[in-house]
């Protein structure tokens, strides 16, 4: 009986037992499964299977027509190292061969290791971000030296695996390049930064830049995927995926650089000479509006720029319209002739260079003529003259030519901005006065761009030619060019016979005229000359707007449309044209002929010292044998009157043929605009 009684205590406790051991079974088995279901349901950091390596696009070049680059994009890279990484007695060793690789000091270097304590930071630290190409490549050839001179410790990551970071060299941005410093400046324009994702990428601010932005940037980026190891490096197998970047398309200029500079210089002398707070000049081909130079004596470095390069940062061609003075009175003769109103031997009464209007008005010349003809009024700027040419239009007539020419409308220059100016309403313009008013100039507001355009048709068959700085756009993957239409069209002004007779008297203003300073020997030059006092809230001022817009033209059909604008010369006398703009553009026709864009007909040596014989007679002012001069003054439209008084605007210049009645060496009065009251 014990014994059976014994031996069921054994079973029951062997039974137990096995309970005891299942039940744990069950449980760690449920554990287990447990563990495994949090790991699914829960946010791991696995690492991933495959890396990827980014190569973003690059913005594209800006060179010049003769080849030179003026403006390019770079990659920037930074530096990033795992503080904790480093061995603490190969510190000093980093940083002695770290600065020698990257440039940088090591007083920086240390400034970003070490704590205000002297103690290593912890975590990942950015030594430098703006690493270039040539030292990134040398960067990631010391990271390898320095894994080989045991530089770097392992350190456990986030999954508690050891791993040795080292040095890691990363594509940060790329930045913008410009190799000529201030050359072809503020046309070139210059860019800003934008950070997008922590890289940062140049945008256009201002100039071409900003004008091509959208054609120069490209947003197709390349990327290298592949497997990757323990520590993310991308494994290059067969499996692998490369996709190329493409790069913006390279933006190519009408501009060789060679020419750019002569002129740049002879702005930067003439600024010297004349005291002027600014110069700009442009030289375009008159048939198919090429710009080959367009320059400013205010430049700055794109790369650099500071406090004292703010007002030079926006380019006036376009975007500075003012008062342009007498250089309208041939566009007024313009319209009046496509309307058959004149002619060009027209006499007109000049009344001795004096206007009277009522009791309050006067229009006044410096010269004094009794009478000129429509040639002279323009050749001797006679402000009476192209008044009373005005009155021969009707204010739609004479604002529609205006339009026609392409004043009052954007010029269509490819630049960031482009400002249409302003002429006076036909409701203004059908006032007298203010037609006479706006007739030489005053009134109104005409950009330097809208001015070269309007000029060239002068030398184009009455065609005004929209000015193109860009010549094409280029794909560097394929080679195909792309040409863009400019922003506004060309536009024919003017017949070829009332362009062809404008053009002829444009040469008898620089024969004989305010424009004597530009001749040039061997070359057809003509132009017209305008100074203009500058308003401001209290008035016109003492200070002028000199400017000669014109032509150069050889026997081998090279024709150039040339303009200078001289923006508040302070040195005696140079705020006149004649002393100021004129030279100028002579300076820059004489650059050309050296540089073989303009060929002067050598005459022989007789006929040469009698043709400067020729050029010292003094010539007489006299009406033609057939057309006799007026005694009487001449029938003209009677003028409204207004209860506004004005003053008449400053002479073009104090050189006038010796037979002619010579300008009083006087300072110039003040002249208000009609628009002011």
């Amino acid at each position: 009986m014990q014994s059976q009684q014994h031996t069921k205590t054994i079973g029951n406790t062997r039974g137990s037992k096995l309970l005891f051991l299942y039940i744990l079974f069950v449980v760690l088995v449920l554990a287990f499964l447990y563990k495994v279901f949090i790991t699914i349901v829960s946010d791991r950091r696995i690492p991933a299977k495959t890396a990827v390596i980014h190569d973003r696009s690059l913005r594209g070049d800006i060179i010049s027509q003769d080849g030179y680059t003026v403006s390019s994009s770079y990659k920037l890279y930074k530096a990033i190292i795992h503080a904790d990484s480093i061995k603490p007695d190969k510190v000093e060793l980093f940083v002695t061969l770290f600065g020698i690789y990257s440039g940088m000091e090591k007083k920086e270097i240390r400034k970003k290791l070490y704590d205000k304590n002297g103690r290593l930071h912890n975590g990942n630290i950015t030594l430098s971000y703006d690493i270039d190409a040539r030292r990134a490549i040398q960067l990631k050839s010391l990271a390898l030296k320095m894994r080989k001179l045991n530089v770097f410790q392992s350190i456990k990551n986030r999954q508690g695996i050891d791993v040795v970071y080292g040095l890691d060299i990363i594509e940060s941005g790329e930045a913008r390049r410009f190799p000529l410093v201030d050359c072809l400046t503020p046309v070139i324009g210059y860019v800003r930064k934008k950070s997008d994702e922590r890289y940062t990428s140049p945008v256009g601010a201002k100039g071409l830049e900003r004008y091509a932005d959208k054609h120069i940037t490209s947003m197709k980026n390349g990327y290298f995927q592949g497997e990757r190891d323990v520590i993310g490096s991308v494994i290059r197998n067969g499996s692998s995926i490369v996709n190329d970047r493409a790069d913006g398309l390279e933006l190519h200029l009408n501009i060789p650089l060679g020419l750019q500079r002569r002129v740049e210089m002879i702005l930067d002398q003439m600024k010297e000479e004349t005291g002027a707070e600014e110069i700009i000049a442009a030289v375009m081909e008159s048939k198919t509006g090429r710009i080959l130079a367009i320059g400013s004596s205010e430049r700055f470095d794109p790369s650099v720029i500071t406090k004292d390069d703010v007002e030079a940062l926006n380019p006036k061609f376009a975007e500075y319209p003012y008062e342009p003075g007498s250089v309208l009175k041939p566009f007024t003769l313009a319209i009046a002739l496509d309307h058959g109103r004149v002619t060009p031997d027209k006499w007109f009464n000049t009344y001795n260079g004096t206007l009277r209007i009522g009791k309050n008005r006067v229009i006044t010349d410096d010269d004094k003529f009794a009478s000129l003809t429509v040639t002279d009024i323009i050749v001797h700027s006679s402000n009476v003259g192209v008044s009373q040419i005005s009155w021969t239009l009707n204010g739609m007539e004479f604002r529609k030519g205006l339009l026609d020419f392409g004043l009052s409308r954007p010029s269509g220059l490819d630049l960031s901005r482009d400002l249409p100016g302003m002429v006076k309403s036909q409701t203004l313009l059908n006032n007298q006065m203010h037609r006479a008013n706006q007739s030489y100039g005053y009134g109104m507001h005409a950009t330097f761009a809208q001015l070269l355009k309007a000029y060239s048709a002068f030398n184009n068959e009455g065609k005004a030619m929209t000015p193109r700085i860009i010549d094409y756009f280029k794909d560097t993957r394929n080679n195909r060019i792309y040409r863009i239409d400019p922003p506004a069209p060309d536009l024919q002004a003017v017949s070829k016979k009332t362009a062809d007779q404008i053009h002829s008297i444009l040469v008898q203003v620089v024969q004989r005229g305010t424009g004597v300073a530009g001749q040039i020997e061997g070359l057809e030059v003509g132009g017209k000359t305008g100074t203009a006092h500058i308003a401001t809230s209290a008035g016109y001022s003492k200070l002028f707007h000199s400017s000669f817009y014109g032509f150069a033209n050889d026997e081998l059909g090279h024709k150039y449309t040339i303009g200078v604008l001289v923006i508040k010369a302070r040195k005696p006398y140079k705020y006149f044209a004649a002393q100021s703009a004129v030279p100028t553009f002579k300076k820059i026709a004489n650059a050309m002929i050296e540089l073989d864009y303009l060929k002067p007909k050598i005459a022989p040596k007789e006929t040469l010292q009698e043709r400067e014989a020729e050029i010292s007679e003094p010539h007489k002012i006299s009406a033609p044998s057939d057309t006799p001069k007026p005694t009487t003054k001449p029938h003209r439209p009677k003028p409204k009157l207004t209860t506004a008084s004005f003053k008449p605007k400053p002479p073009d210049t104090i050189s006038k043929p010796a037979q002619t009645k010579t300008a009083k060496k006087k300072q110039p009065e003040l002249f208000n605009d009609l628009d002011m009251f």
